[in-house]
């Protein structure tokens, strides 16, 4: 299974030199509800992922985070984390971030 990460862990690398690839799988229903996303996050349909996983860079961490850091994202991280040897889920997801008080962006 992969690690998780907290909303404090990411925002110190989101600050660092080597920024992880940040991966938006809330499903489309949701995300449609709710557009915005943490910074430089690229939405990913879960449903489609074997279509982009293979796209995903292997040479940088990856993040991912759903709605609240449940079965969504864990099991892309699982996924993943079969071919990427940096993967992990945001606990709490993206609403525990934003109840951190950190930013969203459209």
């Amino acid at each position: 299974m992969a690690d998780s990460i907290t909303t404090e862990e990411l925002k110190a690398f989101m600050a660092g030199d080597r920024k992880p690839a940040l991966l938006d799988v809330r499903r489309k229903a949701d995300f449609e509800a709710v557009p915005k996303k943490i910074e430089n996050a690229v939405w990913l349909d879960p449903e489609k992922a074997d279509e982009w996983i293979v796209d995903i860079p292997q040479d940088r961490q990856v993040v991912v985070y759903c709605v609240k850091g449940g079965s969504v994202s864990q099991s892309i991280a699982d996924r993943l984390q079969q071919s990427h040897p940096d993967v992990k889920f945001l606990q709490g997801g993206i609403r525990a971030w934003a109840e951190s008080g950190e930013p969203l962006e459209e």
